[in-house]
């Protein structure tokens, strides 16, 4: 009897491996827990064993779980929960002790093979839970494919055989990257495997490795969802599956628009279909649809001799042609195939009187034949409908072409669709004719480690003997990794065990694919020139990576040979040891982007992000009244701008097609992000295309042109309202501020409101954990993003179409920290509008001293007795004064998100000299005198800091001069006046005391002395140490 295999399917596969506990609550009346750990995921709930009193227990016990969806798997939910066991406590419980418990997502679940140990914390049930202690975890998935064997359906009883044995269950064979299918399988997973319903797994294959899980992210439209039911719809499918399995009900907002009055420089409301409210109904609807005519050119049969066939497509005013056929291996050349898309751009009126011809050409301009199709009644698609199949279609000659050589049929398709259409990404675009620079991607930023190197020791040296006498030799230790050098500090020599010490931390920005290696040299730089001592060369992929603080053991390294081993060394000559400490450091967040317009704060290792929580939708609509930014070649040198649009946010790029040649170009697409953070900014610029232009030998290098950029804080954007505005694009030239033209774009942040997550992330630390335990300098945590800014600008400008070094580092300001006479203006005047509150109480408390409004003075005389009196509602009256300063600012909140401020960037005021100095390089490319001025400015600038910082501490040494006895007068009229006012405030009541302060404070004007106070006069008299100054 012969049996019916199906196809194999595949079967994703949760292991989490609960490792150990650490300081655990003690719930058992006796000092002590006896825990176990539950761990519920996807319906399967399963418990390891139980702990007898341990309150830092050891489990190591695998749970595993069957992923039923493995495409949405980012949006499970894994509950893992610690309990005491009531059963080994003293018996007075009636239910096991909550200890704790753990919530993860599928988000942060990684490969097998790529697990950690993570510790988590016990996160609390209720606010009233107390709890503490950490869970260690280690968790990953992997896929088998099931290979199930079908039985045929069992014969009548009369031809039944007799019975058999049931047949033993068959192997697992595992299959790891690299090796082919083959061997018994490994005896630590074979064993049995069961569904939640408890039936067993037929026959398995593990496969070792499986593709990282699917990230909804796009470059180009996704087609439309479905309609969704009334209380999903206002999500899209992202949003709405990780709300349905952490929310009951989402927000049920309408979509609303922000008005705002046109104003030159600032962001403008755009008129339109989007003013109104309108209900959402699909992902896409952020942008205009814009409608286009799709061909597609499949391939031809029966075609007479050619050598090189191509088609050409003619509709009114567009004419384009195919790339040249290609052929499979062993068919006939009559039968080429192009498999090529064009997207051309119509006018529903003009179509149905157009004609679309379609021709074949031999090379050099041979006909072949062609059709002509009417285009009255073309088929409109809309997806989610499946492509439209193409046809066969009799290729006729044409009148005034050879007509000898005409035969065969073509293979096409004609569709009506929009930008949202599957085709339109990889189509030839009539507005976008130059394929190579101008599609539209996505690009993804590479993946960032900080790589610590901590070098201890050194030993057995081969150092020079002809050193001076008492003579220390100079060791250093210079350490490469790629372009990225350090070198460390001068050791400190032990000279009983003749070894050299430095316990020295160097970081480096290290990127995936770990395929670059660590390179050691030890030097003796006691001369002049420098003398390596030995070497090493490291692995990058070798090195341990750490998510946390644990400590990560060091070893000893051999070094290789070095320029003191002379020329009679040999091979394998022993030239000392190195003593180091190398972990990649997946806990810290590597800042590319300046600190206070990042966009995203995740950690490297994925076991650590947090679920999103939220959406960000982009639609890019277009721009207006662009500056011509060159001179177009091919249209007799007439000014020309190739425009693109590229956004950023997180660890994705997107960039849009360049529209050629158009002052006004029309771009209407969408893209999505995951905020796993509110308080973060995107980032959008846009860029006139000068590659496309580019000597394709790459002889003579062209960089893409900015045009401007704009960003917005999503934290400053409400849930589920649309803003769609225009903005200002500027751009500070040398020449001074320009105006560039205008963008449009239409923003969402699709975020349930109030969500607990969402209000829970504005308490959390801003970084993650890493960087508040073993904190980064400044100095070196700027040097290390200047490295990944460099870092990321390689990778993206490997990419096809390339991103280009230019609009990475002006996407990630990687010039903020440059000086710039006009930034600090900017940051000085933004210290005066912080102050200004301070310095308009000051103001008021004087009128009100200077009785300028008598009935106001009056009333704070009798708030200041209610609140001396009754000193309970002081706190209680501020927080309601802070609270009506927030609802009476309410009125005044901004509308719409705001762009670049030029006012608050001092760019309209900057003097021409200063801006020529901010634009100017380093080391400087300007004239000596033109250096010796700005050095003059800059040194009378600093005398004025200066100044105000001697005043400041001098006003400081005043404070300390009280009690220093450096006056021995004032000290002692200072001490004896606090002696006068120690005997007051202990024989009269405070409260009198309070009130004769304060109305001695806001006595009329009559009652006061125009002269300052005596306190004054002794303040300002007390000793500074200014007079000590050389």
């Amino acid at each position: 009897m012969t049996t019916l295999s199906q196809p194999p399917r595949t079967v994703r596969k949760l292991l989490v491996e609960v490792v150990n506990a650490r300081d655990l609550l003690p719930k058992d009346g006796q000092g002590s827990s006896s825990p176990y750990v539950i761990a519920d995921f996807d319906g399967q709930r399963k418990r390891t064993s139980t702990k007898y009193r341990d309150l830092n227990p050891e489990w190591n016990e695998t749970l595993e779980f069957i992923v039923s969806d493995p495409d949405n798997m980012d949006f499970e939910e894994l509950e893992i929960e610690v309990f005491n066991d009531k059963k080994y406590g003293n018996g007075s419980g009636r239910k096991n002790h909550f200890l704790g418990r753990v919530k993860l997502y599928g988000s942060q679940f990684v490969k097998r093979g790529e697990e950690g140990l993570v510790y988590f914390p016990l996160e609390k049930k209720s606010v009233f839970s107390w709890i503490r202690g950490e869970l260690g975890l280690k968790i990953c998935y992997y896929d088998e494919l099931v290979v199930e064997d079908q039985q045929p359906p069992p014969p009548s009883d009369k031809d039944a055989p007799p019975p058999q044995e049931q047949p033993k269950s068959p192997a697992v064979v595992v299959v790891e990257e690299g090796r082919p299918l083959d061997g018994p399988a490994h005896p630590e997973i074979s064993h049995s495997h069961r569904f939640p319903d408890g039936s067993h797994l037929p026959p398995v294959v593990v496969i070792e490795e499986s593709p990282p899980p699917v990230v909804h992210v796009h470059s180009e439209p996704p087609a439309p969802e479905p309609a969704m039911p009334p209380s999903e719809g206002l999500y899209i499918p992202d949003m709405r599956k990780m709300q349905t399995t952490r929310v009951a009900a989402g927000g049920g907002e309408r979509v609303r628009v922000s008005r705002r009055p046109d104003e030159e420089y600032s962001p403008k409301v755009i008129s339109g279909k989007f003013t109104s409210e309108t209900e959402r109904v699909h992902p896409y609807d952020l942008v205009e649809p814009m409608q286009y005519l799709f061909i597609r050119i499949v391939k031809a049969r029966g075609l007479s001799h050619n050598e090189s066939p191509y088609v050409k497509i003619r509709i009114s005013n567009h004419s384009l042609r195919t790339k040249p056929a290609i052929y499979r291996p062993g068919e006939p050349t009559d039968s080429p195939e192009w498999n090529q898309v064009f997207a051309l751009g119509y006018n529903r009126l003009d179509l149905t009187s157009s004609t679309l011809e379609v021709s074949v050409w031999d090379s050099p301009e041979q006909y072949l034949g062609g059709i002509c199709l009417g285009l009255s009644d073309v088929l409109v698609r809309d997806p989610p409908d499946s492509p439209l199949a193409p046809q066969w279609y009799h290729l006729e000659s044409s009148p005034g072409q050879n007509s000898c050589r005409v035969s065969g049929d073509i293979q096409l398709s004609v569709w009506i669709g929009t930008q949202n259409d599957d085709a339109f990404p990889e189509a030839c675009i009539s507005d976008a004719p130059y394929v190579s620079h101008t599609r539209s991607k996505v690009y993804q930023s590479p993946k960032l480690w900080y790589l610590r190197v901590t070098v201890l020791e050194a030993q057995d040296l081969h150092i020079a003997s002809n050193l001076p006498p008492l003579t220390a030799p100079e060791i250093r230790v210079k350490a490469h990794l790629g372009f990225q050098s350090v070198r460390s500090r001068r050791a400190s020599m032990n000279n009983h065990s003749a070894s050299f010490h430095w316990n020295e931390d160097m970081i480096f920005i290290a990127g995936e694919p770990l395929d670059d290696c660590l390179i050691l040299v030890v030097e003796d730089r006691t001369n002049k020139e420098a003398i390596s001592l030995g070497h090493i060369i490291i692995p990058l992929g070798s090195i341990e990576q750490r998510i946390d603080e644990r400590h990560v053991a060091a070893k000893w390294f051999p070094l290789e040979g070095g320029a003191s081993a002379g020329p009679n060394c040999v091979v394998g000559c022993y030239y000392g040891r190195i003593y180091l400490r190398l972990c990649l450091e997946g806990g810290y967040h590597v800042l590319d982007e300046a600190a206070h317009v990042c966009s995203d704060f995740r950690p490297t290792a994925k076991q650590l992000w947090k679920p999103a929580i939220g959406i960000l939708e982009l639609g890019i609509l277009g721009a207006r009244g662009l500056m011509p930014m060159k001179h177009n070649p091919y249209k007799g040198g007439k000014g020309s701008t190739d425009a693109y649009c590229v956004a950023k946010y997180g660890k994705k790029w997107v960039r849009t097609r360049t529209i050629t040649d158009s002052f006004d170009p029309r771009w209407n697409e969408q893209y999505t992000w995951q905020v796993y953070d509110p308080c973060t900014v995107l980032t959008i610029g846009v860029f006139d295309n000068s590659r496309i232009f580019a000597d394709p030998s790459g002889v003579e290098e062209k960089f893409d042109t900015r045009i401007g950029k704009l960003r917005i804080r999503v934290s400053t954007l409400e849930s589920n309202k649309v803003y769609t505005n225009s903005y200002p694009l500027l751009v500070l030239q040398r020449t001074g501020l320009k105006k560039m033209g205008e963008i449009e774009l239409a923003v969402r942040f699709a975020c349930p409101n109030l969500l607990p997550d969402t209000c829970a992330v504005y308490g959390q630390p801003l970084l993650p954990r890493m960087h508040y335990l073993r904190p980064l300098g400044v100095a070196q945590q700027e040097a290390l993003r200047g490295a990944a800014t460099k870092m990321v600008a390689s990778w993206l400008g490997r990419a096809e179409p390339p991103l280009g070094h230019e609009v990475v580092q002006y996407m990630l300001d990687a010039d903020s920290h440059t000086w710039s006479m006009r930034k600090s203006k900017a940051n000085w005047f933004r210290i005066v509008a912080v102050l200004a509150w301070a310095v308009g109480l000051a103001k008021w408390l004087h009128n009100i001293r200077r009785w300028k409004n008598p009935v106001t003075t009056v009333l704070v005389h009798v708030l200041y007795l209610v609140l001396v009196w009754y000193p309970d509602l002081i706190v209680p009256t501020g927080f309601l004064y802070v609270f009506l300063i927030g609802v009476w600012y309410y009125r005044f909140r901004p509308k719409i998100p705001a762009g670049m401020d030029i006012r608050l960037s001092q760019a309209e005021t900057v003097d021409a000299d200063e801006l020529d100095e901010e634009f100017d390089t380093i080391p400087s490319s300007k004239p000596p005198e033109i250096i010796r001025a700005r050095y003059d400015r800059l040194r009378i600038l600093a005398a004025r800091v200066q100044t105000v910082l001697g005043d400041i501490a001098t006003q400081g040494e005043r404070v300390q001069a009280l009690v220093s006895w450096r006056d021995p007068r004032a000290t002692k009229l200072f001490i004896a006046v606090c002696l006068a006012i120690t005997i007051i405030l202990y024989v009269v009541p405070p409260k009198m005391v309070a009130v004769a302060l304060g109305f001695y404070y806001l006595r009329h004007p009559m009652f006061r002395d125009p002269m300052p106070p005596a306190s004054l006069n002794f303040f300002r008299r007390l000793p500074s140490l200014s007079d000590r100054l050389m």
